[in-house]
């Protein structure tokens, strides 16, 4: 029995920050799958699909364009906010004091001197700079005007030295002389060890000697020169990037004042050589840039250099974010900054569209054709077409009550085929496909299946049976231009994607052919309809043709139930003549007419069931449906774009229940 923790111990539990969250649910496939399919399907290739697809996000899915508008909001207000004459102010604040503690001591001296002195105060030039260099040799009567008027020496070379060192400014604050060399010996061994290193000297040995000597000031603790010269000349071209956003009268103020920093030359001589160093030896470092500060918050030199490295930042991750570049990958994100600047939550947003794209690449839901562009793979398309049908069903359900349109073997006898076991199955189990998964599993876990096995759920797999009458479906969709222009492609597509679905995997007896028609027929492979691209320019709707197909098609499954399956939203304008040619002409011409309903005849005397899916409010398509309809005994529903999915499987489903009956 374990002991009881001792008294007085208490646990503490946070964010978890030892990586990716184990706990956090995995990327959702299926709904990438469904937004990119719903692109590729509106035209888009499929790698277009997946960037849009990873750049919009969804409701429940950050995208990257919101994380790129979230660094740019930050960007606006770190500009907004701030201003960068922190340092000049707190000087003129200290020179103030000092003047005044002065003023009030000459007050109270009685001799001429202090006349004369109060004389010098009355006529300080008003620029910070010039009157800080006018009282250089000034002999300080106050102790307090003395001890205020030295902080600005100080306070010039902390600031200095933070430009370039983060964090030098509070490391040095009450710095004794000798700290102040300790910094200048730095500094020169610094600069040798760079010069060394420009003349191509082998310094490994040197940067080791620096950093044991020196390397209380580089808390990073670099590894290598190449380690130390990346952080040093980043922050130096910060620097310069804040120096260029300065205004002229700034910067020659600044420049008048560095001759104060510690009351010596020596510091601004060494950091204006460490500069020139870092300049020559980074040469692709942005020391050129410069920014635009709106704020009322003043920044001291150091603060203000921090600042333009965070905008520096900011802009990368804008551009990773971007994805504009060649090769762009989500794995080129800095996951690590995106967190620092935006939040934990940015960055697993940005983790997870990252996991999302590398799983379409890696589960075999994109692949490369032949033609070396990116294709959705049969995979996808399954796992499209299930999506599909599963919104069809609930559709249908919504509809007419039915649960679900997985309705193989409900009569009938078997195909010899099995799968495995949904909820609601009412089919018998094939017991030696189910043991045999059983022992597969134990085995693959490790046990003995000699001694036995236990059934999972998973292991179940239930007998198919096929309808004693299989049928033989064509789908015929219209492609002419008028589908897309009047927003019917999408629907179109998805439809010829549900039911092809439903029967590769609940009717397997049946034959199923797609078939589109624009000013010519072609039959389509589902990823073919899946991607078919509109040609706005050759106009024509060949029904003529598309049922020449479908004829041939049902002449091939003699022993099927033809079912004949019509989706358009115009008339036939467009027929086939005998020398393969089509021929267009609208209004429609009388012979297409003729030879259209000529083979509709036929359709009807190989015993084919029709349904027409009339899209639109077109009065002259819904006389024309009407007439062919009632010509072979056939039916016309009028479908809403959200509910021609819905219709067609339905109407296959209803008529298949009918074969059954008879």
């Amino acid at each position: 029995m374990a002991s009881p923790p001792p008294r007085g111990h208490t646990a503490r539990y946070g964010r978890y920050r030892g990586g990716p969250d184990p706990l956090a649910p995995p990327v959702d496939l299926a709904e990438a799958l469904e937004h990119i399919g719903r692109e590729v399907m509106d035209g888009s290739s499929p790698e277009r699909a997946m960037r849009e697809y990873l750049r919009r996000g969804t409701r429940s899915q950050t995208g990257l364009d919101d994380l790129a508008r979230q660094v740019a909001r930050k960007r606006q207000q770190l500009l907004q906010r701030h201003r960068l004459d922190g340092t000049l102010e707190e000087i003129r604040e200290l020179l103030d004091q000092a003047v005044l503690a002065e003023r009030k001591q000459l007050a109270r001296d009685l001799d001429d001197d202090a006349r004369f002195a109060e004389m010098r105060m009355e006529n300080l030039p008003p620029q910070t700079a010039a009157a800080v260099n006018e009282l250089r040799d000034y002999d300080w009567r106050s102790s307090e005007a003395r001890e205020a008027y030295q902080k600005i020496a100080d306070l010039i070379g902390r600031e200095s030295l933070d430009q370039r060192f983060a964090g030098m400014k509070q490391a040095l604050e009450n710095a004794t002389d000798e700290d102040r060399a300790r910094v200048n010996e730095m500094l020169q061994d610094l600069n040798e060890l760079l010069e060394a290193h420009a003349r191509g000297e082998d310094t490994d040995q040197q940067f080791r000697d620096f950093m044991a000597k020196h390397g209380e000031f580089f808390p990073e603790q670099p590894q290598n020169i190449d380690e130390l010269l990346d952080a040093l000349a980043q922050r130096a071209a910060a620097a310069q990037r804040m120096r260029n956003s300065l205004s002229p009268d700034q910067r020659a103020e600044l420049d008048a004042l560095a001759a104060q920093a510690f009351g010596s030359p020596e510091l601004m001589e060494s950091l204006t050589r460490l500069d020139q160093n870092l300049m020559a030896l980074r040469p692709g470092e942005d020391w050129d840039g410069s920014e635009e500060f709106e704020g009322q918050q003043g920044m001291g030199l150091g603060e203000a250099t921090g600042m333009m490295q965070e905008l520096a930042e900011l802009d990368e991750l804008g551009e990773q974010l971007s994805q504009q570049y060649a090769g762009a990958a989500l794995d080129d994100v800095d996951l690590e900054m995106l967190g620092r600047h935006l939040g934990d939550q940015a960055a697993v947003d940005a983790r997870t569209l990252a996991e999302l794209e590398k799983a379409l690449r890696e589960h075999g839901y994109l692949q490369r054709g032949s033609d070396n562009t990116l294709r959705l793979s049969p995979k996808a398309m399954r796992q499209l077409g299930k999506a599909l049908l599963r919104d069809v069903a609930e559709r249908l359900s919504g509809r007419t009550g039915n649960r679900d349109t997985r309705t193989a073997g409900a009569a009938g006898e078997r195909t010899g085929s099995s799968r495995p076991w949904e909820f609601g199955d009412t089919e018998p189990w094939d017991v030696t496909r189910t043991v045999a998964n059983a022992v597969q599993r134990t085995v693959a876990e490790g046990g003995d299946a000699s001694r036995g096995v236990r059934l999972g759920v998973g292991d179940i797999e239930v007998t198919e049976t096929e309808a004693r009458t299989q049928a033989a479906v064509a789908l015929l969709v219209d492609t002419s231009f008028s589908m897309a222009i009047e927003g019917r492609w999408v629907p179109m597509k998805r439809t010829g994607l549900a039911l092809h679905h439903l029967i590769s995997t609940r009717f397997r007896g049946d034959a199923m052919t797609v078939i589109g028609f624009g000013r010519t027929a072609g039959t389509l492979d589902i990823a073919e309809l899946t991607a078919l691209q509109t040609n706005y320019g050759i106009q024509g709707t060949n029904l003529h043709h598309a049922l020449l197909l479908a004829n041939r098609f049902f002449r091939r499954h003699p022993s099927a139930q033809p079912v004949l399956l019509v989706v358009t939203d115009g008339e036939p304008t467009a027929h086939l003549e005998p020398d393969g040619e089509a021929y267009f002409d609208y209004p429609p011409s009388q012979y297409t007419l003729s030879v259209t309903v000529n083979e509709l005849d036929a359709a009807m005397r190989l015993g084919a069931q029709t349904t027409f899916f009339r899209l639109g409010d077109d009065p002259g398509l819904a006389r024309f449906t009407e007439a062919l309809a009632r010509r072979v005994e056939g039916r016309v529903i009028a479908p809403e774009l959200d509910d021609l999915g819905a219709a067609v499987v339905g109407s296959y489903l209803s008529d298949r229940r009918g074969w059954w009956m008879d």
